[in-house]
């Protein structure tokens, strides 16, 4: 049984995964600063920073937005950046301009939003990029017939000029619902660019925030229910199923998390220390640059040869890191100091079980092996920027 719980509260709204009584994902909202991601403003550029190849623009949100060349430079394939040697930022924008921008990562206590304009629309299936002529698929969808009858059917419905990312969703999706929510996508776009812009900054597209996301993300990966705290969050759900034309089964119940005593998962989740099931722990320390993850022995003393004993903690440690950077959402470059290995094959093994278990996280992870301090070095795109 897979299930969504979404719970609002005065200062937050939180989302968690739920799936056999076992929290996989959780993410959260500040009321106060609500997520920006994916959101489209006419933005007005501040200052340029020629040094830099950079600027700040003014979308309205309070802090200024960053933006780099290569975010101002068109892209014609989504696998390579933008070639942006020998350009001048400054023959680009000047200070006053305005300019068309969406968030790709949200403000934080420190820093702006992340921005750029290359502007892209997510659906159920789709990921439609109005401004660049190009069509890729999702690298989980493996079947090279499937990927190829998926371009011939999204090539004959887009615009000329027009590309997009086919999502991992159409893998098994319908003809119909594919092309209903490409559609549905280029109407949303041109409806953005036949308005009058004579005032800017100004926000011209809203994302929907998590919630709307985070339900059309999780919309077709074997939901059997959504489970929300009160009548307006049930509203707002009911509006994103009928506007996606989607049937799951909807309850209120606000005392949810208590009754099922998830309560107790949750506050594990907060924690620093992970205790394994075999005596050993984990801990997890965030910092500016890197998540660094400590695997140690503990209470566990093994039955047999040392080696073993530190191969079953190690191993049992790597499912538990798997789960706990999906379920807390931990993103950019992590450094797990496992208990020393002797035996290459061993290491081989927990690189081979660290790549079975990420299948299981819908999020980008790139695993490049251990260093030679035997520190194994990975990264992982949040879900969420906020």
């Amino acid at each position: 049984m897979k299930e969504i719980y979404i719970k609002q509260e005065n200062d937050a709204k939180k989302i968690y995964l739920i799936e056999d009584r076992v929290i996989l994902e959780k993410h959260e909202e500040s009321i106060e600063n609500p997520m920006l991601e994916g959101n489209i403003y006419i933005g007005k550029v501040q200052n340029v920073l020629p040094g830099m190849q950079a600027a700040f623009i003014n979308i309205g949100s309070g802090k200024n937005a960053f933006i780099h060349l290569k975010d101002l430079l068109p892209k014609i394939d989504v696998t390579k950046e933008p070639e942006s040697k020998n350009k001048d930022i400054r023959k680009i924008i000047k200070p006053g301009d305005p300019v068309l921008v969406q968030v790709t990562r949200d403000k934080n206590y420190k820093k702006g939003a992340r921005v750029t304009t290359h502007i892209s629309l997510t659906g159920r299936f789709f990921v439609y990029m109005p401004n660049s002529p190009f069509i890729a698929v999702s690298q989980k969808i493996e079947n090279e017939e499937r990927k190829q009858e998926l371009k011939e059917l999204v090539t004959k419905i887009l615009p000329k000029d027009t590309g997009g990312i086919i999502r991992t969703n159409c893998d098994k999706a319908k003809k119909e619902d594919i092309l209903e929510d490409i559609k549905k996508l280029v109407e949303i776009w041109n409806g953005l660019i036949d308005g009058e812009f004579t005032q800017y900054p100004k926000e011209i597209y809203n994302n929907g925030g998590i919630i709307k996301k985070y339900i059309i993300d999780n919309l077709d990966k074997n939901l059997d229910k959504i489970v929300v705290c009160d009548k307006n969050v049930e509203k707002v759900v009911k509006d994103i199923l009928n506007c996606e034309n989607k049937k799951i089964k909807l309850e209120i119940n606000d005392k949810y998390l208590e009754q099922y005593d998830y309560e107790n998962q949750i506050r594990k989740l907060e924690n620093r220390k992970i205790w394994l099931d075999c005596g050993g722990f984990i801990t997890i320390d965030k910092t500016e640059a890197l998540t660094a993850i400590d695997v140690n022995s503990g209470k566990y003393i093994g039955k047999s040869n040392f080696e073993d004993t530190i191969y079953i903690v190690n191993k049992e440690a790597t499912i538990e890191i798997a789960r706990q950077l999906r379920a807390r959402d931990i993103g950019g470059i992590i450094i797990i100091d496992y208990i020393d290995m002797h035996i290459e094959k061993n290491k081989e093994d927990i690189v081979q079980l660290m790549e079975q278990e990420i299948k299981k996280d819908g999020s980008k992870v790139q695993i490049e092996g251990f260093t030679k301090l035997n520190l194994l070095e990975m990264t992982r795109k949040h879900v969420y920027s906020s």
